[in-house]
């Protein structure tokens, strides 16, 4: 009987090897296509995950736009399956997961940058609209950022009172509002301006602060109450 010649091993395998050993090295030395490459091929282990790197970077333009992509979207890419999106999901969870820690440290959130960073791990690429609030103390510390709402693909139904009773339930000292507009721009509508118009004078009576209302989009940020887009240094919450 005549043993079988042992195969080789695919010659991705090697490739996947010598990219964790730059990685290791210097990991901005690595491209974009082969970080979201390894990345891939925790979810794809037996298949060389290239050409749906690339495919992925061609289509989003870029790891973030990969990874913000939504579910529909990402499906549409041949040979990102069921079990990817699955790995997909877990990842961006632990993104927003992570940029939502300051709430377990009470961290103070003076900035609209610093809840843009939450804001856009948690919302940038949601296909519907949905509402979420950071509640916070006398001193801005985060006590809780949670979703009030969670609407259709161009609006979510908010009152005032689902705001004020969230804060006052939480027994915060200020309030700030955030949700998103899927697919469009973050500039403010008519109806964003009123409801936060609406609050600016409501909380005061019940001794609360409404801070800022921000509006998130894949790739923007705007603070209604300091009517501009977020960027670094772009001012604080008194």
């Amino acid at each position: 009987m005549t043993a079988k010649p042992a195969s080789n091993p695919p010659a991705y395998l090697g490739h996947r090897a010598r990219v964790r050993e730059r990685l290791a090295r210097e990991a901005t030395a690595v491209a974009d296509y082969e970080v979201l490459e390894l990345l891939l091929g925790y979810g794809l282990t037996r298949k060389d995950t290239k050409p749906l790197a690339k495919e992925l970077l061609q289509r989003f333009g870029s790891i973030r736009g990969a990874l913000d992509a939504r579910p529909d979207e990402l499906l549409a890419v041949p040979g990102f399956g069921p079990g990817l999106l699955t790995f997909w999901q877990v990842l961006r969870e632990t993104r927003a997961r992570s940029a939502a820690a300051p709430v377990r440290r009470r961290e103070v959130l003076a900035t609209p940058e610093a809840v843009a960073g939450m804001a856009q791990a948690r919302l940038a690429g949601c296909p519907h609209e949905e509402c979420w609030i950071a509640l916070v103390d006398q001193r801005n510390g985060l006590i809780a950022w949670e979703r009030l709402r969670r609407g259709g693909v161009a609006e979510v139904p908010l009152y005032p009172r689902d705001v004020l009773e969230a804060a006052l339930t939480r027994k915060a000292s200020g309030i700030i509002l955030v949700h998103n507009h899927p697919g469009g721009h973050a500039l403010p509508s008519q109806a964003d301006k009123l409801l936060t118009e609406e609050l600016q004078r409501l909380a005061p009576r019940l001794g609360l602060r409404f801070l800022d209302h921000v509006i998130v989009t894949e790739g923007d940020c705007y603070s209604i109450t300091q009517s501009q887009r977020i960027r670094l240094q772009s001012g604080s919450y008194t």
